[in-house]
């Protein structure tokens, strides 16, 4: 990683504390002033001493300075208070906008961005690095501007009392500057090998959550054991050698502090014994360096949180920065119907150097049923999810209704559209709500219990002690196989779209329901555009046409009759099942 990169990502953060300025500008103030008030204290200080020593010529009395010095402590505890209230708070907006930004890409971006990424390891920057991020635009900022005032402020004041002695006082400072230089670089990466490790734990946890019915039913549990302490052990020693590194930054600070307290006492001393300062100079002198312990001690948390701020931005900056593959076009006009139905002309589509679907063509007229089959991996869910835009298509390809689907929204392209996918997902919520998802806002009990009775669903449904209000469970975990399947043609259908893609939709069906599916779906068919993918020739019944893709070109294609009197690879495909339906 270019060093310049940290700051590159960190420098993401800029336009959020924009947003919030005047927080931080307000918080700032309220540093200024705390600081001020505690400044002004160890003058009181010296004053005090001052007048114990030569009580006729001073301007206050010991008992006044020590009744200012308690009112200073007072404002400086309420101004304290504002400032970290202020700033913190913005920092926790701060942590809000991002978060809501991260989701807002996630929506955005396409499959192929998640094909590349577990969701442990996305779940684990909304939560770790989303916290890292907002310790350094809270505690971190502002801390640096305390110690920032600090600094200038005490260095000032003492520089005032006696320049060389204050010269020596901060001489050890250089060093542990130094020191601090050479150690951030290795924090950062540190840090970043820390946060990737416990993506790695996020991920591996939720991935055996996830099959723990797997799991179990294979006996495996020993084994994910071990593989998840070797991840969580990795992750430990990540966290064991950065905590070593940031172990060595308090030593050097406490070194800094404690030599420069070892020269002030001992200069100091024989300076007061010189009568070249007073002994009221000397106590204020200790107490302004007392003020740079903390500050300088703090600096190696603000490092600390520095360098993990910036590991966990540069990872967050992954997300913040993906751009979908599929956009719209400055010009893209939306779809409102299909009356010219959908066209591929030489269509190819590739996953990186693995060609998928090899120049196909072919018309599919509104209101045809067309069924799609062939062997596993021949293209044929890719090509549904071409047609949907949920994968990119070259322009001159794919038309809908005769116009370049690439000139047409996304968004009024997917409303026409009712899909299936071939790996069912539904919400944990009721029935009803997962079949009324995709009418949100348009959802009435009839619309649903029709969707259900077209899906084949309506009974299964009823005989549930909820009905439509049961809960499905995490993932469906209550539904069998078929039920989810059949759930998901009833909220594909619920719509009402004019354009219907299933992609293996009756594959965990039993062959009795099967046939009650379909003739339920072919009256819904009637005037719609369908798109069926199956390996089961029987959900061909009510098709016009089939397609039979083979190594992502068209093998064959016509009338499921005629190609089954062909002899080709159709007929091949239903001889097969024939038989292992006899066996």
């Amino acid at each position: 990683m270019k060093k310049d990169e940290p700051i590159k990502d960190l420098a993401r953060l800029i336009p959020y504390i924009s947003k919030l300025r005047w927080r931080y500008v307000g918080g700032a103030a309220f540093l200024l002033f705390t600081n001020a008030f505690a400044l002004l204290i160890p003058w009181f200080m010296k004053l005090a001493v001052e007048a114990l020593q030569h009580p006729a010529g001073a301007r206050f009395s010991p008992s006044d300075c020590a009744l200012i010095i308690i009112l200073l402590a007072v404002l400086h505890c309420v101004t304290r208070i504002f400032s970290r209230t202020m700033v913190l708070n913005a920092a926790r907006v701060i942590e809000f906008q991002i978060r809501n930004d991260l989701f807002r890409c996630l929506t955005r971006l396409d499959l192929s961005y998640f094909s590349t990424s577990r969701s442990g390891d996305i779940l684990s920057r909304f939560s770790n690095d989303l916290t890292n991020v907002r310790m350094l635009a809270g505690f971190g900022s502002m801390s640096m501007i305390n110690t920032l005032l600090v600094y200038c402020a005490a260095v000032t004041l003492m520089f005032r009392i006696h320049p060389w002695l204050t010269f020596w006082a901060i001489l050890p400072f250089p060093m542990m500057v130094f020191i601090v230089k050479k150690v951030s670089h290795r924090l950062f990466h540190r840090s970043l090998q820390a946060q990737e490790e416990l993506a790695r734990l996020s991920s591996q946890a939720e991935e055996t959550i996830s099959a723990v019915r797997l799991i179990k039913s294979y006996c495996r549990e020993e084994y994910f054991e071990q593989q998840f302490g070797k991840t969580a052990g990795s992750y430990l020693k990540h966290n064991l050698r950065l905590a070593r590194l940031r172990g060595t930054i308090i030593p050097v600070m406490a070194i800094a502090t404690g030599s420069g307290t070892l020269i002030v006492l001992f200069m100091g001393g024989q300076l007061v014994i010189a009568n070249t300062i007073t002994l009221g100079d000397f106590v204020a002198f200790s107490g302004y360096l007392a003020m740079l312990v903390w500050p300088t001690a703090v600096l190696g948390w603000i490092l600390t949180l520095a360098q993990r701020g910036a590991a966990s931005m540069s990872r967050l900056a992954g997300i913040l920065a993906a751009e979908p593959t599929v956009v719209d076009h400055p010009d893209a006009q939306p779809v409102t119907s299909l009356q010219q139905g959908i066209e591929a002309r030489e269509l190819r589509f590739s996953y990186g150097d693995t060609n998928i679907i090899e120049g196909i063509s072919f018309h599919i007229k509104a209101g045809e049923t067309v069924g799609i089959t062939g062997e596993v991996g021949s293209g044929k869910t890719t090509l549904l999810r071409l047609i949907s835009r949920l994968l990119p298509v070259a322009p001159g390809m794919l038309f809908i209704d005769g116009r370049d689907i690439n000139t047409t929204t996304t968004t009024s392209l997917r409303r026409l559209i009712g899909y299936v996918p071939q790996e069912t997902f539904l919400f944990s919520r009721t029935v009803a709500d997962n079949i009324g998802y995709g009418i949100a806002g348009q959802q009435s009990a009839e619309v649903i219990r029709k969707a259900a009775g077209q899906a084949g669903f309506l009974e299964d449904v009823e005989g549930f002690p909820a009905a439509f209000e049961t809960q499905v469970g995490e993932g469906g975990v209550t539904l069998s196989g078929g039920q989810k399947q059949r759930l998901a043609i009833a909220r594909a259908v619920a719509g009402d779209p004019p354009l219907l893609l299933l992609d293996d939709p009756l594959s965990a069906v039993d062959a009795g329901r099967e046939e009650e599916i379909l003739n339920e779906l072919g009256k819904f068919y009637d005037g719609r555009t369908v798109l069926i993918v199956s390996q089961r020739v029987s959900a061909f019944r009510d098709c016009d046409r089939i397609i039979v893709l083979k190594s992502g070109q068209i093998a064959e294609q016509g009338v499921p009759a005629e190609l089954y009197q062909r002899g080709g690879l159709y007929t091949e495909i239903c001889l097969k099942q024939q038989r292992g339906r006899e066996l």
